[in-house]
């Protein structure tokens, strides 16, 4: 299929000029759609939420696999098109909702009941997107942070330099790594280059899969109760930690927290060694683990 010829007729025929300040740029790469559809694992009882489905080629793949597709839309005049080649082609099992899935609904779990899938609250959705680049850190914050409503696995096109930075292992790690890998299991399923696209971006993308997960593995460490019960970490405290801990890369993780918690150098030298750490860390050699249990070390001494 030639998905560039396809995207450039309808681009003429609806008067589309792709928007560099919304992130599209069609995928025109018949492999790496296929790619896509392989790392979701789609099955045809799935209830799947597409984010940013532009013209709507991955939408159509999508809905030949699974039960239900809600593809949502920001722009006006995509979501318009969506519709009119979904009836056109007598697709019937896609809602396409013309909204912001950044601030509607409150709730994304709302849009799968919305989608027929009231049903599956207890075996959630999936979250397919090719997201426009701008939006990636509070849409993974979004779905990833939300309590009632979180999918059971997520398979996105991100910019490959923030895949990369989202799957890093120390001593690369970052606060958006941290961020990530505290909620789920993140892996880079593929890379794409940037001609796969058109309008052509000047970065490369990756595909990665995410699957949502308990906050804390750590179940045989007693915690303080949070709002999510016994033994989860208080999230508010742990990553106001995190940044602290970041709050300056070239620095050794002792004087960041120092100076962030307002204790004396040596103190947190010695609070280091007790959580099985060397008083020279720094902060991007912590795994998501270690961050955890220093956490532990700090809230048993009421530090944070």
């Amino acid at each position: 299929m030639d998905f560039l010829k396809q995207i450039k007729q309808l681009c003429a025929l609806y008067n589309i000029k792709p928007a560099r300040s919304r992130g599209q740029n069609f995928l025109i790469s018949e492999n790496v759609y296929q790619k896509i559809i392989t790392a979701a694992g789609l099955k045809p009882d799935d209830i799947v939420l597409e984010v940013g489905p532009g013209l709507g080629f991955l939408t159509e793949m999508l809905a030949k696999q699974v039960k239900q597709v809600i593809a949502v839309e920001v722009d006006d005049k995509l979501a318009e098109v969506l519709r009119n080649r979904l009836q056109e082609q007598g697709i019937k099992n896609v809602e396409v909702v013309n909204d912001n899935i950044l601030t509607s609904p409150p709730n994304p779990l709302s849009l799968v009941r919305r989608g027929g899938g009231a049903e599956r609250r207890g075996r959630g959705y999936k979250i397919v997107a090719n997201l426009p680049y701008n939006i990636t850190s509070r849409f993974l914050r979004k779905f990833l942070e939300e309590v009632e409503g979180k999918p059971s696995m997520m398979v996105l096109m991100v910019q490959k330099e923030v895949a990369e930075r989202i799957t890093a292992k120390p001593p690369q790690m970052s606060l958006l790594a941290v961020s990530v890998q505290f909620f789920a299991e993140a892996k880079i399923m593929a890379k794409v280059s940037s001609g796969a696209f058109w309008p052509q971006p000047k970065v490369d993308s990756a595909i990665i899969h995410l699957t949502p997960r308990p906050p804390l593995p750590l179940a045989s460490l007693k915690l303080r109760r949070s709002g999510r019960g016994e033994g989860v970490v208080d999230e508010k405290n742990f990553f106001k930690l995190v940044r602290v801990g970041f709050s300056a890369r070239r620095k050794m993780l002792k004087n960041n927290l120092a100076k962030g918690l307002n204790v004396k150098s040596e103190i947190m030298a010695e609070i280091l060694r007790q959580a099985g750490l060397n008083e020279k860390t720094r902060a991007q050699e912590l795994s998501v683990e270690k961050w955890q249990e220093l956490f532990i070390v700090l809230e048993r001494q009421n530090m944070v």
